[in-house]
């Protein structure tokens, strides 16, 4: 029996697709390697969010555990964090400096795209603000953290592996498009702003 029930699977999996497909500092370093360096970028950064969600599904098991309030407190941080990165979508590009990486040896980028997610706090701030809305607190928390994860990482690997494709000059092309990075913004922002809307709307367990 899966940890997460079926239907939360079902609504949690368009909702990470849609936010793998928001352009962030993993994309962007991705985008600015060759074709295999760039796969081995992608799965340098999946196992680096699954590092990331195994740390805050211990760390949020064990302060539910003793606070069961605190599922609460984090709920609304995670509003706030959600509505905040819905602002800063609008107000700037979603495609950074991180385009102009140059690229590196395969090797390297698998280390190089674990440490770009690993060290970047938005990381495991999003998961927090995200994964808790599909996680009953009734229930184990860290089993379900973690199948969450699985699959927010795989959807990873698709979404940044396409990326890959597209790396090298046509990606430095589009990365420089201000139309197209204006409209992904817009799309970056709804989609922030509904999962905000949604956290803020969820029933107490």
């Amino acid at each position: 029996m899966l940890p997460v029930e079926p239907l939360t699977l079902l609504a949690f999996i368009p909702a990470g697709l849609a936010l793998n497909l928001t352009p962030g500092a993993d994309m962007m370093f991705c985008l600015g390697q060759g074709l295999k360096p760039a796969m081995a970028a992608n799965f340098g950064i999946a196992l680096g969010g699954l590092v990331h969600t195994l740390l805050a599904a211990l760390g949020l098991g064990v302060l539910v555990a003793a606070h069961p309030a605190a599922f609460e407190a984090i709920r609304w941080l995670g509003v706030g964090y959600l509505l905040w990165l819905a602002v800063g979508a609008l107000r700037s590009s979603p495609f950074a400096t991180e385009a102009q990486v140059m690229p590196t040896s395969t090797a390297k980028a698998f280390w190089q795209g674990l440490m770009v997610n690993l060290l970047n706090p938005k990381v495991i701030l999003f998961i927090l603000a995200f994964l808790p809305q599909f996680v009953n607190p009734a229930h184990p928390i860290l089993p379900q953290f973690l199948t969450l994860g699985v699959v927010f990482s795989l959807g990873g690997l698709v979404v940044n592996g396409a990326v890959g494709l597209f790396a090298g000059s046509i990606g430095q092309r589009v990365a420089r498009s201000a139309g197209l990075a204006k409209w992904l913004g817009r799309i970056s922002a709804t989609i922030f702003g509904a999962l905000a809307l949604r956290l803020a709307l969820m029933p107490r367990s």
